[in-house]
């Protein structure tokens, strides 16, 4: 059999095997490939694929960042859903998907549930997982945000580039307000806004934040008119050709390059859209960005966020020099900690040298003394000036003086030497473990109605934040009014200091409310990766401490409802899952 025409059907990844169904009258081709599975309808004219239904998209792209949310409001589903068909291909076969077999059962569960991963392409997945399986709802390409250069001009010869640099960092998503906040690699944050109206904008607000610690390390601590950041303002700045998207940008916040060195990854982030509020934070500290308003409220290092009379207040790193392009001779001679060590060296050489200088000169003394001090100079190649020039015996008294002395010279500075280096050891220790304190992080933000202070009388609007090193910082906020007020007046932010300290890095935050009358209205549950605590609010009193693993760490942890109860559930390294 001759066909008059033939079809290229190009594939998108490797084909491994095909089969068709039904040999006599095949109707379709089933083409496996690695990385998907697709089915050809040979019966419509362009020979359109058949609608999976099975989600064998989801590694599409590497998953970076995975979040669960549960309980999600009912309509939040079929919202997504509604607005994600409309990027399906229009090319799919009418037909339904001929491949049967085996039964679903009753998988569907009474509540909806929510999957969210992020990729390494900058692309974003919701999924429903309130059936057996995954259904992808929509596909957001947060990419699309940014103006792809060509590598070819700018990329050099041996000139790396990276190859993700739209990955997916970290995402928080508030599922009653659908307000979406994504953090990338590049230490950039995408605020999205959901509109069910598709709606294209020419200009984005972007917002530029200089983080606080990574201010002070670039700049002179004798300038402290410098140890604030300025204002950050928004600026516009034109989008890249877009198409419609549910998701609309809202504002984007890009970290600065300070010294020539790249920003900290962003290790957390939380939005609050009631209060308007972004929070995100890397090793460098904290920073507060009221989206309403587009400006930067608190840029603050994470020493500086601690109480001053906290014992485990830590020690900031000492300042270094902006990085110069200039040769070694001029750095060291700008670098007041180099000329000073420098200094010393030289000064310990010059009163060696001296001593084996003078020694040296009373030793020709003692040889010929009828030698004057223009002779001394000399070379000993100068003939009858030198005193290696008389005879054998003072030549080699001479030449074992000189040995003698130089021995001791070299043991001097040795000993020198050892005692300089015992004390850089011990200064490297105390940098190294100084460095060590500097490289915490934030590692977990929260929202929260609390009690901010010890002893406050009412609730408030509240952020907990936790770091890697265990401590647990407490910031108030004051919100304006809402409405017209909100949008003119400034959100107040005080940081209230250290609350707790734990062993090991903070994972999770959880407020719940008492239900006995007291003193005390609210529990602080605190979960690190070795330790979990109970605190009483606004007494701030421990009721609970408890040591979760001695031999593994925990992951993840969550507090959640089993039984009609309060527990804390912990994901543990070594693949256990603990409840206490």
């Amino acid at each position: 059999m001759h066909g008059r025409s033939t079809t290229l059907l190009e594939m998108d990844f490797p084909i491994v095997d095909f089969l068709t169904l039904y040999v006599q009258e095949p109707y379709a081709v089933l083409v496996l490939l690695e990385k998907d599975l697709v089915l050809i309808d040979l019966g419509q004219i362009g020979y359109p694929i058949f609608e999976t239904p099975y989600p064998l998209t989801l590694h599409e792209s590497p998953v970076t960042c995975c979040e669960y949310f549960v309980d999600c409001p009912s309509e939040l589903i079929p919202a997504l859903y509604s607005v994600g068909s409309r990027q399906k291909r229009q090319c799919f076969s009418k037909k339904e998907w001929p491949i049967s077999g085996g039964n679903w059962g009753q998988g569907t569960q009474s509540y909806p549930e929510i999957i969210i991963t992020g990729h390494a392409d900058g692309s974003i997945k919701f999924w429903d997982a309130s059936a057996l399986m995954l259904q992808m709802l929509y596909k957001l390409k947060t990419a699309k945000v940014f103006e792809r250069s060509r590598r070819s001009e700018e990329k050099g010869g041996s000139e790396m580039v990276d190859e993700d640099p739209f990955a997916i960092q970290t995402l928080s998503w508030c599922p009653e307000s659908r307000m979406l906040c994504v953090a990338g690699v590049s230490a950039h944050i995408i605020i999205y806004r959901f509109s069910k109206q598709e709606v294209t904008t020419d200009t984005l607000q972007l917002l530029e934040v200089r983080m606080q610690s990574e201010f002070s390390e670039g700049d002179s601590p004798e300038s402290p008119e410098q140890r604030l950041p300025p204002p950050s303002s928004p600026q516009e700045a034109d989008a890249p050709p877009q198409t419609p998207n549910c998701f609309q940008v809202e504002l984007v916040v890009q970290l600065l390059w300070v010294s020539g060195d790249p920003p900290q990854p962003i290790t957390s982030l939380a939005v609050n859209s009631s209060y308007g509020l972004v929070v995100f934070g890397n090793s460098s500290g904290l920073a507060v960005v009221d989206f309403l308003q587009k400006t930067l409220l608190l840029n603050m290092g994470i020493s500086d966020l601690c109480n001053p009379a906290d014992p485990h207040l830590r020690q900031p790193r000492s300042p270094r020099k902006t990085r110069h392009t200039s040769t070694v001779s001029e750095f060291d001679k700008d670098d007041p900690s180099e000329t000073s060590c420098m200094s010393r060296l030289s000064n310990l050489y010059s009163e060696s040298v001296k001593k084996l200088r003078s020694s040296h000169i009373t030793a020709g003394d003692s040889v010929d003394g009828s030698n004057t001090s223009e002779d001394r100079c000399k070379s000993p190649t100068s003939g009858s000036a030198s005193p290696c020039n008389s005879d054998d015996e003072r030549k080699h008294r001479f030449i074992e003086k000189v040995k003698s002395k130089s021995r001791r010279f070299s043991k001097t500075v040795a000993n020198d030497f050892e005692v300089n280096a015992s004390f850089s050891r011990s200064r490297s220790s105390s940098v190294s473990s100084l460095d060590r304190e500097s490289r915490e992080v934030i590692s977990s933000l929260s929202f929260c109605e609390s009690f901010p202070r010890k002893g406050d009388a009412s609730l408030g609007p509240s952020l907990l934040l936790g770091t890697s090193m265990g401590s647990v910082i407490m910031v108030a906020l004051s919100l304006p009014p809402p409405g017209e007020t909100r949008l003119q007046q400034p959100v107040g932010v005080a940081p209230c200091g250290s609350l707790e300290t734990l062993k090991a890095g903070i994972l999770t935050m959880a407020l719940l409310d008492s239900s006995v009358e007291g003193q005390d209205s609210q529990f602080l549950v605190l979960v690190s990766e070795k330790q979990a605590k109970v605190l009483a609010l606004p007494s701030q009193s421990r009721l609970h401490k408890h040591s979760i693993s001695e031999s593994s760490f925990v992951l993840r942890a969550d507090v959640v409802t089993l039984g009609g109860g309060n527990c804390i559930a912990c994901f543990c390294a070594n693949g256990h899952i603990m409840t206490l």
